[in-house]
């Protein structure tokens, strides 16, 4: 990556572009799921934004406050501020490794965010937008304090497993409360789990806690449903499909209160001085993660634009000016509702001219070798793992793009993995650039010849063909289809190969019909350069490989070249008599063999029994269905059988002739008749 770009502020008259991706929580450790879910998909677009000519900042930075964060601490026996130091470390180079170009990636717990969090809930109260609620919540009388839901463990009242916590029971999956519900508890009180705690203990120290009351502060999202409605008529329009399903799935239930306070020492504490708002009910609490973690996003821009002037206000210019500013919004599913419900609603009920988000791309799960990721178990592939594997970031981005998750979970796999190396990339782009341009290096003293297009109908046909894949691949980009716009990439290099193929470039070309092989050498080399132009969102590295190649420097020694993505290309930007560089090599075929020694590292006897199991709970649901299938059938032919007696009439056996003759007889003898 370059250097550290300076911060910039809105052109006025130009699509000014703000790019955020959803900020990792800070106590773990990314798998790919992660990194194609949202930094990297947003990177790609960033960087698209840029070629492109567009102002473009990308924000992004560690979500560090919060319950998780306290629990993760206690466990690894340091203070919250030293854990979150320890990952956000992590986390940056994992993201400096896979080359995600940000213009800040900072961090939730500065004064700028303390700043801007307490100035938009205080808008919040005095707007009639917050309300306060007393509720029942443990309390433990050994260190004196409101315990938040994760610091309460015990026995799942659904599943008995003796380790669940009093949010969920990871045993089971189910949502829990850490005390059982009182019976006779006010119909307006916040209800989110399906079970709770059986013999519940302070995390910290053991004690039984005990019930008491509590008061905490709810934001109104009831009273601003119809705003949200009203802003999402327009703003929906682009968002992906899953997206709007799920905002709307939250709507069609009706919005409800959501409490905004917990009872944490790790967080943003409530601001003082409002009319009506106790500060001694308040001393103790900090802001829930979920209403402060959005409202990072202009925080983090503010250390950036506003860096050493706390008073500063540029930041303000991107996040308070919809007018000239396109928000553009990148995450993984789950993360949706606080991005179109939660925040839009603090900015609408703020009353502020904030710029909301436009548009919004979301991806589905990426799943691993028919299993899920787990850092617990040592399956998959995790962002420290994947340099040790030697393979440089850019094939790591290559294939994750190329799978990206935009409709429907995608699946990783070590043998697409190598096969898209092995084939898409070193048989497609890297046997292009290789050719083109060590022939021009050998044969024409590395320098573009002298060449006229048109002469050559062919090759005039060929561009108007590659003009109509970048508008294509332009027209994906804008439309945040990332994986479509890789596809048309990877289809402009196959033209260029096709090329290659029917003018057979070769020593017997060169001799027998020098103009024409100058044609194509040169037309080559323009038509490389705008794979290396296109290719830079997706394969920064590579794309600056390439350059070098073709002798296309930056502005002082060692400066990256900036990419441009022209709206049409002239094949004419490399001109005659320019002297190239020296060829490398651009991909290297990855052995068969790698496979089954990537798969055994990164968790394969664990997926396996992952993967039993999961057969296991197949094959037991299938003979349950089978069974009761078998079940319905018999039943289904009991009462046919049934219906069948029901409906059948008894008729009187009539006696054949010989037994009417025989009963005549016995009748004049005067003996009782025979039984027939």
């Amino acid at each position: 990556m370059g250097a550290p770009r300076k911060p910039t502020a809105p052109q006025p008259g130009k699509d000014n572009i703000l790019v955020t991706s959803a900020l990792p929580y800070v106590n773990n450790v990314p798998h790919l799921g992660n990194i194609i879910g949202s930094v990297l998909s947003a990177d790609v677009f960033a960087r698209f934004c840029r070629a492109r000519g567009l102002p473009t900042i990308y924000v992004c930075g560690s979500d560090e406050y919060g319950t998780a964060t306290e629990t993760k601490a206690l466990s690894e026996g340091v203070d919250p501020a030293t854990l979150c130091a320890k990952y956000h470390k992590i986390h940056k180079e994992i993201y400096d490794w896979f080359r995600i170009d940000f213009d800040v990636f900072g961090r939730t717990p500065t004064d700028e965010h303390t700043f801007i969090v307490q100035g938009i809930f205080k808008r919040l109260w005095e707007n009639g937008f917050i309300e306060q609620r007393e509720t029942t919540q443990a309390y433990c009388p050994t260190h004196s304090s409101f315990l938040a839901d994760r610091y309460v463990e015990g026995e799942c009242s659904l599943c008995h497993d003796k380790g669940a916590r009093g949010d969920q029971c990871d045993a089971c999956g189910n949502l829990l409360d850490p005390l059982e519900p009182d019976r006779d508890a006010s119909g307006n009180q916040e209800t989110k789990a399906t079970g709770w705690l059986i013999d519940p203990r302070c995390k910290l120290d053991g004690t039984t806690p005990e019930r008491r009351q509590t008061k905490h502060l709810y934001l109104r999202l009831d009273a601003l449903q119809d705003d949200i409605k009203t802003w999402l008529e327009s703003a929906e329009k682009g968002w992906s499909a899953n997206c709007v399903s799920i905002t709307h799935s939250w709507l069609d239930q009706g919005l409800k209160p959501r409490g905004i306070t917990r009872d944490l020492k790790w967080g943003v504490p409530i601001p003082t001085g409002l009319d009506g708002l106790s500060e001694e009910d308040f001393a103790k609490k900090v802001f829930y993660v979920w209403f402060d973690a959005c409202i990072g996003y202009p925080s983090i821009t503010k250390t950036f634009t506003d860096a050493g002037n706390p008073g500063g206000a540029n930041w303000e210019k991107w996040w308070k000016n919809p007018e000239e500013v396109s928000l553009y919004q990148f995450m993984g599913k789950d993360n949706v509702p606080f991005h179109t419900i939660i925040w839009p609603a603090s900015q609408i009920g703020s009353k502020e001219n904030w710029t909301k988000v436009k548009h919004l791309s979301t991806t589905e799960y990426l799943n691993y070798e028919g299993g899920k990721f787990s850092k617990s178990k040592g399956v998959g592939v995790f962002g420290t793992n994947a340099r040790d594997t030697g393979i440089d970031a850019d094939i790591w981005r290559y294939y994750l793009l190329s799978r990206r998750p935009e409709t429907s979970d995608s699946e990783f796999k070590w043998e697409e993995f190598i096969d898209a190396n092995n084939n898409d990339l070193l048989k497609n782009l890297g046997n292009l650039c290789q050719r083109v341009i060590k022939f021009c290096q050998a044969k024409m003293d590395g320098v573009v010849p002298e060449y006229d297009l048109s002469k050559f109908p062919a090759l005039q046909q060929q561009q108007e063909e590659i003009n109509k894949l970048l508008q294509e691949y332009i027209a994906n980009l804008k439309g945040l289809k990332l994986r479509a716009g890789l596809s048309t990439l990877m289809a402009i290099s196959g033209l260029g190969n096709k090329l290659l193929q029917d003018n057979k470039l070769s020593n017997q070309l060169i001799a027998e019909e020098p103009e024409r092989c100058a044609a194509v050498v040169g037309f080559a080399l323009n038509h490389i350069h705008l794979l290396a132009n296109i290719l830079s969102p997706y394969m920064p590295e590579k794309s600056q490989s390439i350059l070098r190649q073709l002798g296309v420097k930056g502005q002082s020694e060692g400066e990256e070249v900036a990419a441009q993505i022209p709206d049409v290309w002239e094949a004419n930007t490399l001109k005659p008599g320019h002297a190239i560089g020296t060829p490398e090599l651009l991909f290297a075929n990855i052995p068969a063999a790698k496979i089954e020694e990537w798969r055994d590292a990164f968790g394969g006897e664990e997926l396996r029994k992952q993967k039993a199991i999961e057969a296991e709970k197949a094959a037991a649901k299938k003979l349950a269905r089978e069974k009761e299938k078998e079940k319905r059938k018999a039943k289904k032919a009991a009462q046919a059988a049934q219906a069948a007696q029901a409906g059948t009439t008894t008729l009187p056996i009539r006696p054949s002739p010989a037994a009417q003759a025989e009963a005549a007889a016995t009748a004049e003898r005067g003996e009782p008749a025979p039984k027939v």
